[in-house]
C-alpha cells in the first residue's frame, strides 16, 4: 500500500510538473523522459546506474542478461546513426539500451510474474525509474524557478557570507590556480554524484535478491526526498550563486565582475533582478546535501566505501564553492538540510519516538533560522564576523551532534558474548 501511495504522489507529481512546464513553453520531465527511449539520452551513465539499481531483484543469471541486452540495443541505435549520419550533438550516444531494459521488465513484471515476485520486481522497477525521474523532474525545477523568481536575493548571502570569510571567493581562486587539470577532475565529480550514490545504494541492496525485500531505509529514499523538497526552496529563497551574480558568467546582469578575485564590498543588499535562464538553485545547496547523504550512507561500509564517501564530500565542496555556484552560506544550509531529512526518513523507517520527533523538529527550525538570518540579519553578520561566524558553524555542529548522538542510541546493542563459567575441579582426597 505504501509503494503504491507512493507510486500515485509520484505520478501526480510528475503530471503537475509537466503542465507548468507546458505553461511557459518547457518540455515537462515526461516529454523528456520518453523523447530518451529514441533520442540520445541526456546523461548515459545515469541510465545505466538506474538499470543497476533495478538488477538488485535480480538473479545474477538475469542481470547478465539484463546488461548483455541493454549493450547490444545501444550497439544498435548506434549503429543506425552512423549509418543515418544522425550525429549526436547533445547528450551521450548510448543509454537507450539500459531504458528499454527498464521499461521491458516492467511490461514482464505485469504479464508475467505473480504475487511477491511480481510486487518485488515492479519495486525494482520503480527504483530505477524513480531515480532518472527525479534527474528529469529537477530539470524541470529549475527551469521553472528561473521563470517564475525574477528577482534574486544573492546580494544578501554574498554579505553575510563575509561573516564565514567569503569562502567562495577563498576557494575559487584555490581551485582557478590548479589549472585545467583540476578544474577538468573536480568537474567529473561534480557531474557524476548519482552514479556514486548508485555505488552506495548497490552496496546497501546487495542482499534484496536473496532476502526477497528492501531494507527498511536507504540512500535512494533520501537522495530523492531531498531532490523534492529542495526546489521548493529554491522558489522561497531564489539565489544564482556567485559566478552568476559577481562574475563574468552573469553577463550584465551582474552585479560587477568580482568572483573570485575581489569580494563583494559591505553596503546595504537589495533584490536585483536577473535573465529567466539561470537557475535559481544555490539555497540550500543540493550537491552538499546529496554529498552529505552519500558520506553518511557509506559509514557502514568496507572501509575503501567509507574512503570514497569521504572524498566525495570534500570534492564536491572543492567544487560548488571553487567554480562559484554556491556561497559558503549554502553548504552549512545543505549539511543542516540533509541531516534533517535523514532523521525524518529513519524515524519513518523505525518508527516515530520522542527523540526521532526532537532532532527533526530542532533541525527544521536550524535551517529556518539560517535562512532567516541570512535574509535579514546580513549586514550584522558582516560587521560582527567574529560573533556570526562562530555561531553559523555552531548551529551546523550542533545538528550533527544531535544527529549523531540520537542515531547512535536507535543502533542496535550487540549481546555481550557469554563465557560459560569453568566448574571448579574437586581436589584429590
Amino acid at each position: 500500500m505504501l509503494w503504491a501511495a507512493a507510486g500515485v504522489v509520484a505520478l501526480g507529481f510528475l503530471i503537475a510538473l509537466e503542465i507548468t512546464a507546458r505553461g511557459y513553453g518547457l518540455p515537462g520531465p515526461i516529454t523528456t523522459q520518453v523523447q530518451e527511449v529514441i533520442v540520445a539520452p541526456q546523461s548515459g551513465f545515469l541510465l545505466y546506474a538506474s538499470m543497476a539499481l533495478m538488477m538488485v531483484v535480480l538473479t545474477w543469471r538475469q542481470r547478465f542478461i539484463a546488461a548483455g541486452a541493454a549493450i547490444g540495443i545501444d550497439v544498435i541505435i548506434f549503429l543506425v546513426r552512423w549509418a543515418a549520419d544522425a550525429r549526436v550533438t547533445h547528450g551521450h550516444p548510448f543509454g537507450n539500451g539500459a531504458l528499454w531494459v527498464i521499461v521491458a521488465y516492467a511490461v514482464i513484471a505485469v504479464t508475467r510474474r505473480t504475487g511477491q515476485e511480481r510486487v518485488l520486481l515492479l519495486k525494482g522497477v520503480g527504483l530505477g525509474l524513480l531515480l532518472v525521474a527525479g534527474r528529469k523532474t529537477g530539470d524541470t525545477w529549475l527551469l521553472i524557478t528561473s521563470k517564475t523568481r525574477p528577482a534574486v536575493l544573492d546580494q544578501y548571502v554574498a554579505i553575510a557570507d563575509h561573516a564565514l570569510g567569503n569562502p567562495s571567493w577563498l576557494v575559487g581562486r584555490m581551485v582557478t590556480a590548479t589549472g585545467p587539470i583540476g578544474a577538468r577532475f573536480l568537474d567529473s565529480v561534480y557531474t557524476q554524484l548519482a552514479v556514486a550514490a548508485v555505488v552506495v545504494a548497490l552496496f546497501q541492496l546487495r542482499n534484496v535478491a536473496a532476502e526477497r525485500r528492501f531494507p527498511g531505509h536507504h540512500l535512494v529514499r533520501t537522495f530523492l526526498v531531498i531532490g523534492l523538497l529542495g526546489p521548493g526552496i529554491y522558489v522561497i529563497f531564489p539565489v544564482v550563486g556567485p559566478i552568476f551574480a559577481y562574475g563574468a558568467d552573469g553577463g550584465h546582469w551582474a552585479v560587477s565582475n568580482l568572483w573570485p578575485n575581489t569580494p563583494p564590498p559591505l553596503v546595504a543588499p537589495q533584490h536585483m533582478s536577473f535573465d529567466e535562464i539561470t537557475p535559481r538553485n544555490c539555497m540550500p545547496s543540493l550537491h552538499t546535501a546529496w554529498a552529505t547523504a552519500i558520506f553518511i550512507h557509506s559509514r557502514k561500509g568496507p572501509r575503501i566505501l567509507q574512503l570514497a564517501g569521504a572524498f566525495w564530500l570534500i570534492a564536491t565542496l572543492a567544487a560548488t564553492l571553487g567554480f562559484g555556484y554556491h556561497y559558503g552560506a549554502d553548504i552549512i544550509a545543505g549539511v543542516v538540510f540533509t541531516l534533517t531529512i535523514e532523521a525524518a526518513l529513519r524515524s519513518l523507517a523505525r518508527g516515530w519516538d520522542r527523540s526521532g520527533i526532537q532532532l527533526v523538529a530542532y533541525g527544521a527550525t536550524v535551517f529556518a533560522a539560517l535562512l532567516l538570518s541570512y535574509r535579514y540579519l546580513p549586514v550584522e553578520m558582516a560587521n560582527h564576523p567574529w560573533m556570526f561566524g562562530p555561531l553559523l558553524i555552531l548551529a551546523m555542529v550542533s545538528v550533527i551532534y544531535g544527529y549523531v548522538r540520537t542515531t547512535n542510541r536507535w543502533e542496535p546493542k550487540a549481546a555481550p558474548t557469554r563465557h560459560p563459567e569453568r566448574e571448579p575441579v574437586p581436589e584429590p582426597a
